[in-house]
C-alpha cells in the first residue's frame, strides 16, 4: 500500500510503477504537489502474460490501449496543494485500477 502523503510536494515525479491491485493507493492525498506525475506503468506479471497470450491481435490492442488510458488522462489531471485541495492525480489512478 501507498499511504498517505507519501510523494508530497516530489516535484521530480514523473512516472511510477504500481501492481494492478485495487487498494494499493490508500489515500486521496499522495500525490499532492507532484505536477510532472504523468505516467504509470504496470508491473509485469499475471495481466501481461494474459494479454500476449490473446489469439485476437485486435483483444490484445484493446486491452494495451486500456492499460494506457491512465497515462492519456494523468498529464492534464490536478496535483493539488496542500492546504486547497488533494488533488486529482491519486482518485484518477484509483479509478483506472478498478475499471
Amino acid at each position: 500500500r501507498i499511504e498517505e502523503m507519501v510523494f508530497y510536494n516530489c516535484e521530480s515525479l514523473e512516472r511510477i510503477t504500481i501492481p494492478l491491485k485495487d487498494g494499493i493507493i490508500a489515500a486521496a492525498d499522495i500525490f499532492i504537489g507532484c505536477l510532472d506525475l504523468v505516467r504509470v506503468d504496470l508491473v509485469e506479471g499475471p495481466i501481461h502474460e494474459t494479454i500476449a497470450a490473446l489469439q485476437l491481435e485486435e483483444w490484445r490492442n484493446e486491452m494495451n490501449e486500456e492499460i494506457d488510458s491512465i497515462n492519456q488522462i494523468l498529464p492534464t489531471t490536478p496535483a493539488g496543494r496542500w492546504g486547497h485541495d488533494v488533488g486529482d492525480k491519486a482518485r484518477a489512478i484509483r479509478t483506472w485500477i478498478r475499471s
